[in-house]
C-alpha cells in the first residue's frame, strides 16, 4: 500500500476555519513569517540533529523538495494547517507502512496565535480519517514530550489510547527525549474521528 503518486498533491481537507492541503514552495514566505514569531514557542519542541551529524540546516526549499519526494514515494504526507485561508501551522503524516502493518504517525504544530481555540483537534481529526479512509491505513500513531502539555490536550480531546513510553526516543531541542505514545486503529472509530470528537463538542 502507498500513496498515489500522482494524487497527494490534490489533497484537501476542510472542516469550519480549519484547512489541510500539501505543504507548497509557495508557502515558504508565510511559513517562516509564521516559524519566526512563534521561535521561542515552538523551539522546546523542535527536532534537532544528533551529535555527530554534520549536515548543514535544511533551507524552506530543501525541506519541502524532501517532503515532496517522500509524498511521491508515498512515504509520507506534508499538510499545511490554514485558519481561516491563512497559513497557521502544519500537520505532517509520516512513515507510512503498508504490507501488514498500515501504519503511520502523525505530528503537528501551530502558531501560538491559534493555540487552544480548537483548531488543532480538528486538523488531527482530518489527516487520521485521511489516513483511514483516503490512504487505506489501519493504525495512527502519534509520540508526545511528556512536558507538552498542549499537544497532550489534543490527544485526550480526540481519544487516542496511551500505549506505551518511549526512553530517548527522538533528539528535540538538544537532547534525547523520552515520548508518551499513544494510538488509534479504524476499529476504534469506524464512523470516522473527526465526527466522534464533534459529536463529543455538542
Amino acid at each position: 500500500m502507498s500513496l498515489a503518486p500522482s494524487g497527494w498533491r490534490s489533497v484537501r481537507l476542510q472542516h469550519g476555519p480549519v484547512t489541510l492541503r500539501p505543504l507548497a514552495r509557495s508557502d515558504r514566505r508565510a511559513w517562516r513569517e509564521v516559524r519566526e514569531r512563534n521561535a521561542a514557542w515552538l523551539t522546546r519542541w523542535e527536532a534537532t540533529r544528533p551529535p555527530g551529524d554534520a549536515q548543514p540546516p535544511v533551507t524552506y526549499r530543501e525541506m519541502v523538495r524532501d517532503l515532496h519526494r517522500l509524498a511521491s514515494d508515498g512515504r509520507g504526507l506534508p499538510l499545511a494547517l490554514l485558519v481561516d485561508g491563512a497559513l497557521a501551522g502544519q500537520v505532517t503524516v509520516n512513515n507510512v507502512v503498508g504490507g501488514s502493518a498500515r501504519f503511520a504517525s502523525i505530528g503537528y504544530w501551530i502558531d501560538r496565535r491559534h493555540a487552544g481555540q480548537g483548531h488543532m483537534p480538528v486538523a488531527v481529526a482530518l489527516a487520521t480519517d485521511h489516513c483511514w479512509f483516503g490512504l487505506g491505513l489501519h493504525r495512527v500513531e502519534i509520540a508526545i514530550r511528556p512536558e507538552n502539555t498542549a499537544s497532550l490536550r489534543v490527544v485526550e480531546k480526540l481519544g487516542f489510547e496511551e500505549y506505551g513510553y518511549a526512553p530517548r526516543y527522538l533528539h528535540i531541542d538538544g537532547e534525547w527525549r523520552d515520548h508518551r505514545l499513544f494510538a488509534l486503529t479504524n476499529e476504534d472509530v469506524p464512523q470516522g474521528l473527526l465526527r466522534r470528537y464533534l459529536r463529543g463538542q455538542d
